[in-house]
């Protein structure tokens, strides 16, 4: 972790996952070597050995502290992470836990559950007035791209997507795929503090 780095991101896992998953790892490496201060963050729950996800206020807490954490070291900050993690991040950008909050990466954003499309997940994207990066497959279950371009029409925040062609919520495989998309997109948001790695 870079300290008192300009631009600062947090990574936060999937409910079944934990800070070491695959594409959180990519992602803080090429963040990281292009200058950030990344956390990749694990949540109270898997902390304490348990497997099922507390109910979203204790989510969004835990993901708020270590918002503030972290920019305490760094002039703004980032946030997002994988499906559960990275809606969990959103939700308490919407909230405004996060003081300082720059932007969200959401990869494999949960749209809604899957062959449930009624139950979406969106009852706070009005209130996302920061820039917005969603990566995703074209073949989610969560959330196809047509849905997932529909909802977040009611973002007010510049909203980026970027489809990973032929994969599913997982997303597995292509974890550098999905850290250069993350790279990019945070070198055109904030050039000053970004620079692309060199190969």
């Amino acid at each position: 972790m870079r300290r008192n780095a300009p631009l600062g991101l947090l990574l936060a896992p999937g409910a079944g996952a934990e800070r070491d998953h695959a594409q959180l790892v990519a992602v803080d490496d090429v963040a990281t070597a292009a200058g950030a201060s990344v956390v990749r963050m694990d949540f109270p729950y898997r902390i304490a050995g348990r497997r099922a996800p507390d109910r979203a206020p204790v989510l969004v807490e835990a993901v708020g502290v270590e918002a503030d954490a972290l920019g305490l070291r760094t002039a703004a900050t980032v946030l997002g992470g994988r499906s559960m993690g990275g809606r969990m991040c959103s939700m308490a950008v919407a909230e405004g836990r996060v003081r300082g909050a720059a932007g969200l990466v959401l990869i494999s954003y949960p749209l809604h559950p899957p062959s449930k499309p009624e139950r979406m997940r969106t009852e706070h994207f009005p209130q996302l007035a920061v820039p917005c990066l969603f990566v995703s497959g074209t073949r989610d279950a969560f959330g196809s791209p047509e849905e997932l371009a529909g909802a977040t029409a009611s973002i007010p925040g510049p909203v980026t997507h970027r489809w990973i062609e032929g994969k599913d919520h997982g997303l597995r495989n292509v974890e550098a795929a999905v850290a250069a998309e993350v790279l990019a997109w945070m070198a055109e948001q904030w050039p000053a503090q970004i620079h692309r790695a060199q190969a």
